[in-house]
Protein backbone atom coordinates (compact mmCIF):
# COMPACT_ATOMS: atom_id res chain seq x y z
CA UNK A 1 0.00 0.00 0.00
CA UNK A 2 1.38 3.39 -0.99
CA UNK A 3 1.46 6.01 1.73
CA UNK A 4 0.79 9.67 1.16
CA UNK A 5 3.60 12.20 0.79
CA UNK A 6 2.99 13.46 4.34
CA UNK A 7 3.43 9.95 5.77
CA UNK A 8 6.68 9.19 3.93
CA UNK A 9 8.74 10.61 6.75
CA UNK A 10 11.12 13.47 7.02
CA UNK A 11 13.35 14.77 4.27
CA UNK A 12 16.47 12.93 5.44
CA UNK A 13 14.62 9.62 5.25
CA UNK A 14 13.31 10.45 1.77
CA UNK A 15 16.81 11.35 0.59
CA UNK A 16 18.23 8.16 2.07
CA UNK A 17 15.55 6.06 0.39
CA UNK A 18 16.06 7.87 -2.93
CA UNK A 19 19.83 7.25 -2.72
CA UNK A 20 19.00 3.54 -2.46
CA UNK A 21 16.95 3.69 -5.67
CA UNK A 22 13.47 4.40 -4.30
CA UNK A 23 11.98 6.48 -7.11
CA UNK A 24 8.76 7.10 -5.16
CA UNK A 25 10.76 8.79 -2.40
CA UNK A 26 12.52 10.96 -4.97
CA UNK A 27 9.11 11.73 -6.51
CA UNK A 28 7.95 13.11 -3.16
CA UNK A 29 11.01 15.37 -3.07
CA UNK A 30 10.27 16.54 -6.61
CA UNK A 31 6.68 17.36 -5.64
CA UNK A 32 7.87 19.35 -2.63
CA UNK A 33 10.34 21.47 -4.56
CA UNK A 34 9.25 21.60 -8.20
CA UNK A 35 7.47 24.96 -7.97
CA UNK A 36 10.32 26.70 -6.15
CA UNK A 37 12.96 25.24 -8.48
CA UNK A 38 10.95 26.41 -11.50
CA UNK A 39 10.71 29.89 -9.92
CA UNK A 40 14.49 30.06 -9.53
CA UNK A 41 14.90 29.23 -13.22
CA UNK A 42 12.11 31.61 -14.24
CA UNK A 43 13.78 34.49 -12.43
CA UNK A 44 16.80 34.06 -14.69
CA UNK A 45 15.34 33.09 -18.08
CA UNK A 46 11.96 34.91 -17.94
CA UNK A 47 10.27 32.26 -20.05
CA UNK A 48 7.89 29.77 -18.48
CA UNK A 49 8.51 26.96 -20.98
CA UNK A 50 12.28 27.28 -20.65
CA UNK A 51 12.01 27.49 -16.85
CA UNK A 52 9.94 24.31 -16.71
CA UNK A 53 12.45 22.49 -18.91
CA UNK A 54 15.28 23.74 -16.71
CA UNK A 55 13.42 22.58 -13.60
CA UNK A 56 13.03 19.15 -15.15
CA UNK A 57 16.74 19.08 -16.01
CA UNK A 58 17.51 20.15 -12.43
CA UNK A 59 15.72 17.11 -11.05
CA UNK A 60 17.34 14.79 -13.59
CA UNK A 61 20.77 16.07 -12.56
CA UNK A 62 19.85 15.89 -8.88
CA UNK A 63 18.74 12.27 -9.25
CA UNK A 64 21.87 11.35 -11.20
CA UNK A 65 24.09 12.97 -8.55
CA UNK A 66 22.09 12.15 -5.43
CA UNK A 67 24.84 9.95 -4.05
CA UNK A 68 27.11 13.04 -4.06
CA UNK A 69 24.70 14.96 -1.82
CA UNK A 70 26.31 14.86 1.61
CA UNK A 71 23.76 16.82 3.66
CA UNK A 72 26.29 19.55 4.49
CA UNK A 73 23.71 21.96 3.09
CA UNK A 74 19.97 21.60 2.97
CA UNK A 75 18.48 19.64 0.09
CA UNK A 76 16.64 22.75 -1.10
CA UNK A 77 19.88 24.76 -1.22
CA UNK A 78 21.51 22.01 -3.24
CA UNK A 79 18.59 21.97 -5.69
CA UNK A 80 18.55 25.77 -6.00
CA UNK A 81 22.27 25.71 -6.78
CA UNK A 82 21.74 23.22 -9.60
CA UNK A 83 18.76 25.20 -10.95
CA UNK A 84 20.53 28.56 -10.77
CA UNK A 85 23.64 27.24 -12.51
CA UNK A 86 21.63 25.56 -15.27
CA UNK A 87 19.49 28.68 -15.80
CA UNK A 88 22.45 31.07 -15.90
CA UNK A 89 24.29 28.80 -18.34
CA UNK A 90 21.16 28.54 -20.50
CA UNK A 91 20.62 32.30 -20.47
CA UNK A 92 24.21 32.97 -21.50
CA UNK A 93 24.20 30.27 -24.17
CA UNK A 94 20.84 31.16 -25.68
CA UNK A 95 20.98 34.93 -25.21
CA UNK A 96 17.27 34.81 -24.50
CA UNK A 97 15.26 37.91 -23.85
CA UNK A 98 11.70 38.30 -22.66
CA UNK A 99 9.19 37.44 -25.36
CA UNK A 100 5.58 36.79 -24.56
CA UNK A 101 3.94 34.02 -26.49
CA UNK A 102 1.34 31.36 -25.93
CA UNK A 103 0.12 31.07 -22.36
CA UNK A 104 2.35 33.91 -21.12
CA UNK A 105 0.80 36.29 -23.64
CA UNK A 106 -2.69 35.13 -22.65
CA UNK A 107 -1.90 35.76 -18.98
CA UNK A 108 -0.82 39.31 -19.80
CA UNK A 109 -4.04 39.85 -21.79
CA UNK A 110 -6.07 38.74 -18.75
CA UNK A 111 -4.44 41.54 -16.75
CA UNK A 112 -6.00 44.20 -18.97
CA UNK A 113 -8.75 46.15 -17.25
CA UNK A 114 -12.28 44.87 -17.62
CA UNK A 115 -15.61 46.58 -17.24
CA UNK A 116 -16.16 44.66 -13.96
CA UNK A 117 -14.62 45.69 -10.64
CA UNK A 118 -12.03 48.35 -10.17
CA UNK A 119 -10.38 48.46 -13.58
CA UNK A 120 -8.09 51.33 -12.62
CA UNK A 121 -6.48 49.26 -9.83
CA UNK A 122 -6.22 46.25 -12.15
CA UNK A 123 -4.57 48.36 -14.84
CA UNK A 124 -2.19 49.87 -12.28
CA UNK A 125 -1.19 46.42 -11.01
CA UNK A 126 -0.69 45.23 -14.58
CA UNK A 127 1.44 48.26 -15.41
CA UNK A 128 3.49 47.84 -12.22
CA UNK A 129 4.04 44.18 -13.06
CA UNK A 130 5.25 45.09 -16.54
CA UNK A 131 7.56 47.78 -15.20
CA UNK A 132 8.98 45.42 -12.59
CA UNK A 133 9.54 42.68 -15.18
CA UNK A 134 11.28 45.15 -17.49
CA UNK A 135 13.44 46.44 -14.61
CA UNK A 136 14.40 42.88 -13.60
CA UNK A 137 15.36 42.18 -17.21
CA UNK A 138 17.89 45.04 -16.94
CA UNK A 139 19.74 43.10 -14.22
CA UNK A 140 22.30 40.42 -14.94
CA UNK A 141 21.19 36.81 -14.33
CA UNK A 142 23.33 36.71 -11.19
CA UNK A 143 21.63 39.81 -9.77
CA UNK A 144 18.13 38.59 -10.67
CA UNK A 145 18.86 35.24 -9.05
CA UNK A 146 20.08 36.87 -5.81
CA UNK A 147 16.94 39.07 -5.67
CA UNK A 148 14.67 36.05 -6.19
CA UNK A 149 16.41 33.89 -3.62
CA UNK A 150 16.34 36.66 -1.00
CA UNK A 151 13.08 38.50 -1.64
CA UNK A 152 10.86 35.71 -2.99
CA UNK A 153 12.28 32.51 -1.51
CA UNK A 154 13.36 34.21 1.72
CA UNK A 155 16.78 32.58 1.91
CA UNK A 156 19.38 33.98 4.30
CA UNK A 157 22.64 35.48 3.04
CA UNK A 158 24.44 32.30 4.07
CA UNK A 159 21.95 30.08 2.24
CA UNK A 160 22.27 32.20 -0.90
CA UNK A 161 26.05 32.07 -0.58
CA UNK A 162 25.89 28.29 -0.38
CA UNK A 163 23.39 28.05 -3.25
CA UNK A 164 25.40 30.22 -5.61
CA UNK A 165 28.78 29.01 -4.31
CA UNK A 166 30.10 32.51 -3.75
CA UNK A 167 31.23 34.37 -0.63
CA UNK A 168 28.65 35.97 1.67
CA UNK A 169 30.17 39.37 0.87
CA UNK A 170 29.54 38.80 -2.83
CA UNK A 171 25.90 37.98 -2.07
CA UNK A 172 25.56 41.16 -0.04
CA UNK A 173 27.24 43.20 -2.76
CA UNK A 174 25.03 41.74 -5.50
CA UNK A 175 21.91 42.37 -3.43
CA UNK A 176 22.95 45.95 -2.74
CA UNK A 177 23.66 46.57 -6.42
CA UNK A 178 20.44 44.88 -7.59
CA UNK A 179 18.28 46.80 -5.12
CA UNK A 180 19.96 50.11 -5.99
CA UNK A 181 19.57 49.44 -9.71
CA UNK A 182 15.89 48.50 -9.29
CA UNK A 183 15.25 51.63 -7.19
CA UNK A 184 16.81 53.73 -9.93
CA UNK A 185 14.82 52.06 -12.67
CA UNK A 186 11.55 52.31 -10.74
CA UNK A 187 12.11 55.71 -9.07
CA UNK A 188 9.10 57.33 -10.73
CA UNK A 189 6.66 54.79 -9.27
CA UNK A 190 4.96 56.21 -6.16
CA UNK A 191 5.28 54.11 -2.99
CA UNK A 192 2.05 53.03 -1.34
Amino acid sequence: MRTSARQDGDEAELIDRAKKGDTEAFGVLVERYQRRVANVALAVVHNQDDALELAQETFVRAYQNLTKFESRSSFSTWLYRIAANLAIDFWRREGRHVMLRGEDAENELRRLPSDKGDSFKAASRGELSKRLSAALEELTPEHRTVILLREVEGLSYDEISETLQCPRGTVMSRLHYARSRLRGLLKDIPED
